[in-house]
């Protein structure tokens, strides 16, 4: 029987026995009256990881970040973000259609946004240009394969600019483990960050998007809005306390494994020219000429992987992949090079 290791997303992760348990022992309440202690205690929770006021529990990080975009913009409005941002690219045009805005793209190429190039936009409303009514930004920025995120770099982007910015930190505690900058510091620039607890930290549901209490009010009529109002939802605020607990530090294995990941496929596809010193996080992506065919012959194989588009392959580490694995699809792509 072929080995299978599963490289196309950390969302593939299984929750862990201590998870489990916590779930089924989780006091709740209804959480669309505020009576759940379990989610009460994780947004909470993360509210102070972030240094925010206040903290929604909501299903998905998509819900969360056009939760943000309905709270920070309004219709007509110009939201400045990365050309490849998941808010952009892999929300299947929500922004459009839930809040009538609309995307200027900034190249997002090597993961990183020119400081520039945003200010020349918000600076363009005097020419009779639309609105910005925020910036996007995306840590890590996962289509450049997981960078993350200057510190800096963000800090001279909240003082050039005087607009509200929306944090998409879905692998957020990765570029934290990754560069040693804390989440609260990370989110500092931002008015409104999202967290996600269902990729990196391996809990089944859930993400959060955090910001000022009065926004935070505002943006649970907005989760009501989009259907995203829970009831006993403690038995899955309950896994994401034991994350938050357990899964932050081990992401470093994640990052370790997929840096060798990463020289593996320099190695089977040195026509790609890919530089492996350039995976920081758990995410390896990379170029080839016929992407879909390449997912396809490693599926066979047993290895599966991803795509983001024709010429451009992704691969994903995360909790449950192990050493093992790793020789394995070296194995694989050894083959491949025969």
């Amino acid at each position: 029987m072929t080995r299978r290791v599963d490289l196309r997303s950390d969302t593939v992760t299984q929750p862990t026995a201590a998870m489990r348990e916590a779930m089924a022992a989780a006091p709740v309440g209804d959480d669309g009256y505020g009576e759940d202690p379990t989610v009460n205690a994780l947004e909470s929770r993360v509210a102070a990881i972030l240094a925010k006021e206040a903290a929604i529990f909501v299903p998905s990080g998509v819900m969360a970040n056009q939760m943000a975009v309905r709270v920070l913009t309004s219709p007509g409005d110009v939201i400045v973000a990365g050309a490849n941002q998941h808010l952009v690219d892999f929300e299947m045009g929500a922004s459009a259609r839930n809040s009538s805005v609309q995307f200027a793209l900034v190249d997002d190429a090597d993961g990183r946004l020119d400081l520039g190039r945003i200010v020349e936009i918000v600076d363009a409303e005097a020419d009779h240009r639309a609105h910005v009514g925020a910036v996007a930004l995306e840590n890590t920025h996962m289509p450049s394969g997981g960078t993350p995120w200057d510190l800096a770099d963000l800090e001279a982007l909240a003082g050039a600019v005087e607009r509200p910015i929306h944090l998409d930190g879905a692998r957020l505690f990765n570029a934290v483990i990754a560069t040693g900058t804390s989440a609260a510091d990370f989110a500092a620039p931002a008015t409104t960050v999202m967290v996600c607890l269902s990729k990196g930290l391996g809990a089944p549901v859930g993400s959060l998007l955090a910001g000022p209490a009065a926004l935070m009010q505002r943006a649970r009529v907005e989760r009501k809005r989009l259907g995203g109002a829970m009831r006993q939802a403690g038995v899955l605020a309950a896994a994401g306390l034991i994350a938050l607990d357990t899964m932050v530090d081990r992401l470093a294995d994640d990052h370790a494994r997929a840096r060798r990941l990463a020289d593996l496929v320099a190695a089977a596809f040195p026509e790609s020219n890919y530089d492996p010193t350039t995976c920081r996080t758990n995410i390896v992506v990379f170029d080839h000429p016929d992407a879909r065919t390449l997912v396809a012959e490693l599926a066979e194989h047993g290895v599966l992987a991803g795509t983001l588009a024709a010429r451009r392959v992704r691969l994903v580490t995360h909790v449950g992949i192990d050493d093992e694995d790793l020789g394995y699809v070296a194995d694989v792509l050894g083959r491949r090079r025969r």
